[in-house]
């Protein structure tokens, strides 16, 4: 039997749903609801009564301490910021590749991480290179490979949204610092439900969504910046931002000695909360942990799909596959019957790349795996 991580009374969905599509719009768990509301009841609302300038220029330091330890970096490595669209968007004015230099990306990726790329290539001022995702190879091995001299840098995500494909970044980095090439990673579909190292990751930039597989709530992300994309300045800085955000001096530029430099400005505080107290219910609990719970989901969801035609488009056992994002096809299978027919029934899953996309999270358990299979089948 593989039963919930936590508790599933803390997610009230759970009671008029089977839900597997924490990879979309995760649910929230009762700690996180529990924090946001008690800080609008008690802060929020008060306007300055109750939080102080010095104190909302302190406010994010809880929130970048545990994402430090998430992404196992330094604390001062660590950027608050509203997305992570807001600084992906910024990327390619951040490292700013020679005229007429190749990006590499992936065709199928999350288009936030594609599209600042796609608006510089249409001035020429780059040129886009796109790896498909071809289950039949290994994705890290085809990044690899389209590496040359005019390479400048490489955009991913280190798992993909839709496949669940998942990018050896560790391998990677090691090929792109061999030669020179940047190497930036969206790890929203990754971050809450795998480990990231950012030892041995050593990317330029590592950035998260702060919901999906974090248990937060929109309007919050985290990133962990290499050394030297510290030094830069932020194409885009914004007041807070500054050394003294709360110095107003609208003649000077100054900035944080650290990643600090990259928060833009004041966000969504109930967010920064919620996701506060998301990752102390994750962090200790241990990615290995979360990342095994979802290895034995996995191992049950497809085994009791495959005698109905269902099929996984990697194998369990492809080093390309991630535990947590499973992405089902079947042959015969109208896609948006099945989709309405999982409604019916109250399952909640997703359909991405003519695919069934199915999302295993801490609070799923093997009774949400039968439920599915009831209905597939």
């Amino acid at each position: 039997m593989t039963s919930s991580l936590f508790d599933r009374f803390d997610y009230p969905t759970l009671t008029e749903s089977i839900y597997l599509n924490q990879a979309s719009l995760g649910l929230l768990g009762q700690p996180a609801v529990g924090a946001m509301h008690r800080f609008l009841d008690e802060v929020g609302r008060h306007g300055n009564l109750h939080m102080s300038d010095d104190d909302e220029v302190g406010f994010l330091g809880a929130l970048r301490e545990r994402a430090g330890r998430l992404f196992h970096t330094e604390t001062r490595r660590i950027a608050i910021l509203s997305s992570a669209s807001e600084l992906l968007s910024q990327v390619p004015f951040i490292f700013q590749p020679p005229q007429g230099a190749k990006v590499i990306a992936v065709a199928t990726d999350f288009p936030a991480i594609t599209r600042p790329w796609l608006r510089l290539a249409e001035r020429g001022a780059c040129r886009v290179q796109f790896v498909e995702d071809n289950p039949e190879s290994d994705l890290t091995t085809d990044l690899i490979a389209e590496i040359d001299d005019q390479t400048s840098l490489i955009t991913v995500g280190s798992v993909q949204y839709a496949t669940g494909s998942l990018v050896d970044v560790s391998r990677l980095r090691a090929a792109t610092a061999h030669v020179g090439v940047k190497l930036v990673i969206d790890a929203t579909q990754s971050a809450g439900a795998m480990d990231i190292d950012g030892a041995t990751w050593r990317a330029d930039m590592v950035v998260s969504s702060g919901y999906k597989w974090l248990g937060g709530h929109g309007g919050v992300a985290i990133a962990a910046m290499g050394p030297s994309t510290l030094e830069r300045i932020p194409p885009l800085p914004g007041w807070m931002g500054a050394s003294d955000p709360f110095e107003f001096d609208a003649t000077r530029l100054t900035l944080a000695d650290d990643a600090r430099r990259y928060t833009q400005s004041t966000m969504s505080y109930v967010s920064v909360v919620g996701l506060t107290a998301a990752l102390d219910q994750l962090l200790p609990l241990g990615m290995a942990e979360i990342e095994h719970h979802a290895t034995r989901l996995a191992h049950l969801l497809v085994d009791a799909v495959e005698p109905h035609g269902w099929r996984a488009i990697r194998r369990l056992d492809d080093p390309a596959a991630s535990p947590h994002i499973i992405s089902l096809s079947h042959p015969g299978d109208d896609l948006a019957s099945t989709m309405t027919r999982l409604r019916e029934a109250g399952i909640v899953c997703s359909s991405r790349g003519d695919r069934l996309r199915v999302s295993l999270a801490p609070y799923n358990d093997d009774s949400d795996i039968d439920a599915l299979t009831n209905a597939l089948s």
